[in-house]
Order: C-alpha cells, then sequence, then structure tokens
C-alpha cells in the first residue's frame, strides 16, 4: 500500500505538533508538510500533501478547509467552530475530495458517545458536564453538541423531560441543547474530559470520558487519515468510519 502524503494545518499548536509526531511515526503515513500560524496553504500543493489535518481555531477553520478541498486535498478537520451552516457549505465544496469533520479524534470519547445515544432510548431527563483546559476558545465543545444530538436523535422524535427549577444565578441550569443541559468548566489542568449523566425514578447513569493526555487523540487521527480517502463527501463523527 502506498503511504499517503500529509500536511498539517496549525503544526505549532498542541494539538497540531502531536499530530506531526503521530503522522510521523506511522509507516503508512508521510509528513509532507507542517502548517504553522502564518505560512501560506500553498505549502500544501507544493508538498503535494492528499491529506490536510486541520487543526487550527474556529476563525480560520473554514476557510482553510474550502482551499485544501478546492485543491484536491482530503481533510481531516478537528478544529471546532463549523456551525451546520458551515457544514452545508464545506459538503458542497466536496467532489474535488472529500472531509471528514470529527469533534473528538478519541476512541473512548467516540465510543461515550455510542452509549450514551443507547442509554437516551430508555431514560427521559439527561444532563452533560464538559471540562476542558484554559485555553479552549469555544463554549460548549462540539463533542458536547455532537453527543446531544446523537442522544435526542436516538429518541426519534420523543421530547426529553429535563428537571424544572428557578435560577438564583442566570446561567447556573448550563445551556440548553435540544432539551440535553449542557454546562461547560474551564480549567488550568485540564484536558478533555466529559460526563454524561442520564435520570429516571430511583437511578441515575453515568457514562464518562477522559482524555489526560493529548497522544489519546492520535490513533482516530491517523485512522482518519488513512481512510478519508474512501470516503464520499462529508462525513461528519470519527464513528462513521470505526467498526461500532
Amino acid at each position: 500500500m502506498a503511504t499517503v502524503r500529509v500536511g498539517v494545518l496549525g503544526a505549532g499548536g498542541r494539538m497540531g505538533s502531536e499530530t506531526c509526531r503521530a503522522v510521523d511515526a506511522d509507516p503508512d503515513l508521510e509528513l509532507v508538510a507542517r502548517v504553522g500560524r502564518g505560512d501560506p496553504l500553498e505549502t500544501l500543493v507544493s508538498a503535494r500533501a492528499e491529506v490536510a489535518v486541520e487543526f487550527t481555531t474556529p476563525e480560520s477553520v473554514k476557510e482553510n478547509v474550502r482551499f485544501c478541498l478546492s485543491h484536491g486535498i482530503h481533510c481531516v478537520v478537528g478544529a471546532t467552530g463549523l456551525s451546520d451552516a458551515d457544514l452545508e457549505d464545506v459538503g458542497s465544496w466536496t467532489g474535488p475530495a472529500n472531509a471528514l469533520v470529527a469533534p473528538n479524534f478519541a476512541l473512548g470519547a467516540v465510543l461515550m458517545m455510542s452509549f450514551a445515544a443507547a442509554a437516551a432510548k430508555h431514560f427521559d431527563t439527561a444532563e452533560i458536564v464538559e471540562r476542558h483546559h484554559e485555553r479552549k476558545l469555544d463554549a460548549p465543545s462540539g463533542t458536547a453538541l455532537r453527543t446531544a444530538r446523537l442522544m435526542s436523535e436516538a429518541r426519534e422524535g420523543r421530547a426529553w423531560s429535563p428537571a424544572r427549577g428557578d435560577e438564583t444565578v442566570s446561567g447556573s441550569r448550563g445551556g440548553d441543547a435540544g432539551g440535553v443541559r449542557i454546562h461547560s468548566l474551564r480549567l488550568p489542568g485540564s484536558v478533555a474530559h466529559q460526563e454524561v449523566v442520564l435520570g429516571a425514578a430511583g437511578e441515575t447513569l453515568t457514562i464518562r470520558h477522559d482524555s489526560i493526555d493529548r497522544t489519546s487523540f492520535m490513533p482516530g487521527v491517523v485512522l482518519a487519515c488513512k481512510r478519508v480517502g474512501r470516503l464520499d463527501g462529508l462525513v461528519v463523527g470519527l464513528e462513521n468510519v470505526l467498526d461500532l
């Protein structure tokens, strides 16, 4: 099997640097471009990159993806900040190349979302508590929003029954994502952590995942780099390339 030529956008950041190391260490991948802040995107073209891994910022991710797809470079997108409307645009740009957008590349986090969706069929109340490092730019996390969406979709139209109660401090009950409350914590010493708590009469079920190091995301990133070329257009969620 020929090696896949990979370029990394956001190579100067923590996730980008870790991605460069992971790609460089895999015998089926070849790291051909490291694109940091201020570097021209044309570097990917001149390096003949087949796949670009996008770990920049919410402000730059959409235009970076547009550039890559228009130049026939498949995209593996881990940067957050793409709205539903943005994803529609990304889907319309595919054709010359494919795009895989994943809010979380940790295999355990993908399983956590899958388990939460399965449990959502049997519990009528659920809340999500997510915690990330203090430098994370968006809240709630893309993982939390994706989890809430998958849980609601699994209920096939049945509404949630959220707990009632007045807030004495505004915002203390978190944000409402289609009937699932999301609480976002931003603290030094954190990487990426999420709990899904489901409640019913006399019992609760807690499903939790912790990434304690950024290396936890790398098996998913490497797998995505190898499989994005086989996809058809835009695919959202790493679970779509796993054998779940």
